[in-house]
């Protein structure tokens, strides 16, 4: 028995071989004969110039080009009819390469994969340096913003980004000093361009100089000697409310803290909304603890948002501070996966549940009675935190000093019973 999605063929057919080229040459004896052997040869114009000598002087070319769903149809056609299929990719094509989507549409146990050195280790060689430990991140086809998260959320000390023309390394570069990566003499960068041809270029600089240049968007933009961070959250929240600037009072209790955030179980990446952000101190912590969120804070006091943004630079998280009053405010945000409510009625409450998305999660926070109730029938769950602080009485011992009860809600109702 062949396990689902390995090996497990759409149809039967003649083996269909993907070879991967470097600098127009391909790599190996079995890549050679599978190309000289091919009844057709699909590649990108300059993969079938250059490749024209190796393969026979009958075989069908297809341009590799335009929608690759059409393209795979007659790959699949080919190889039902028992005909040669050879594909033409760059590097490593099972490396970010033509080789899911292919498989996907034809089945792997019929792809016979012939690599060439990819992109990435190819820049890690021109640089002389090893990439055992570097993490890999594409800006293929995928938002700008989940790209940079991917990188910021990696613990390694070296990240490879392949580039795009809609996502270049200067662009790439200036989202990653935006979103808090380091620059300068503590961190390296480099672009590698058109690895293999004759005109390849490889660029050692820093993140900023990156950021202000022009470079080949199809490139790799490799990132070295970043701090390398524990994997995974760190087991400490609930920071001291000195380790945030705040108006006096307007901040959630480190202890409040502390249970608001395990409630919101917070998930490795996906949108969090901290509505009546104060000083920010909870979305800034969810921020530490999971660098791939995107977070929204949403204060109404222009003084607040300044001290939330002040913050957030100083923990080194990036968020994205709405100014103005829930719910009106939220209206052009992503819907959440997360939400903390910090301050607001039920119709706040109201309006964050509503544009929940499927399995998130809403956790309020309130120190008036009247507040949790309303908010705990709507959620399903609340507790009450009645904190008390050792204070030092000049030299005749500790006593207890209570903090004001405050009352913590979450839900929707399915999680832990209140």
């Amino acid at each position: 028995m062949t396990a689902a999605g390995i090996g497990s063929p759409h149809h039967g057919g003649a083996p269909i071989a993907v070879v991967g080229l470097h600098g127009g040459h391909v790599y190996g004896p079995d890549a050679l004969d599978a190309l000289a052997g091919a009844d057709v040869v699909v590649g990108s114009p300059r993969q079938l110039s250059s490749t024209a000598s190796l393969r026979s002087p009958g075989a069908e070319t297809v341009v590799l080009a335009g929608p690759l769903d059409p393209l795979f149809g007659r790959v699949a056609d080919a190889s039902r009819d028992g005909r040669a299929v050879c594909v033409l990719a760059s590097g490593d094509p099972g490396f970010f390469g033509i080789v899911r989507t292919l498989a996907a549409r034809v089945g792997s146990a019929l792809l016979r994969v012939h690599p060439a050195p990819s992109a990435v280790s190819l820049a890690f060689a021109r640089l002389g340096l090893s990439w055992d430990d570097a993490a890999v991140v594409s800006a293929h086809g995928r938002l700008l913003g989940d790209a940079v998260r991917a990188v910021r959320s990696s613990s390694q000390p070296s990240v490879a980004v392949l580039t795009s023309p809609d996502s270049p390394p200067q662009v790439v570069a200036a989202a990653l000093i935006a979103a808090g990566e380091p620059t300068g003499c503590e961190a390296a960068a480099a672009v590698a361009s058109r690895l293999g041809e004759p005109d390849e270029v490889v660029t050692v600089s820093d993140l900023a100089a990156i950021a202000g240049g022009s470079f080949d968007p199809m490139s790799v933009l490799v990132l070295t000697g970043r701090a390398r961070r524990p994997a995974g959250p760190s087991l400490a929240w609930g920071l001291a409310e000195a380790e945030f600037d705040h108006r006096e009072g307007m901040i959630t209790k480190a202890e409040v803290r502390a249970v608001a955030l395990g409630k919101l179980d917070l998930p490795p990446c996906g949108v969090l909304w901290d509505v009546g952000a104060g000083s920010g101190s909870v979305g800034i912590e969810c921020g530490r603890l999971r660098p791939g969120l995107d977070i929204f804070a949403v204060e109404r006091d222009p003084a607040q948002a300044t001290r939330i943004r002040s913050n957030a630079a100083r923990h080194r998280v990036s968020l994205t501070v709405t100014e103005g009053a829930a719910p009106d405010a939220l209206v052009g945000l992503p819907d959440p996966d997360r939400v903390f409510v910090g301050g607001g009625g039920p119709e706040v409450l109201d309006a964050a549940i509503g544009r929940l998305r499927p399995g998130g999660v809403v956790v309020a926070a309130y120190a008036i009675v009247d507040r949790a109730l309303k908010a705990a029938a709507m959620l399903g769950n609340v507790v009450e935190l009645s904190v008390s602080r050792g204070v030092s009485t000049d030299g005749l011992g500790v006593r207890l000093r209570s903090e004001n009860p405050v009352f913590v809600c979450w839900g929707p109702d399915g999680g832990a019973g209140a």
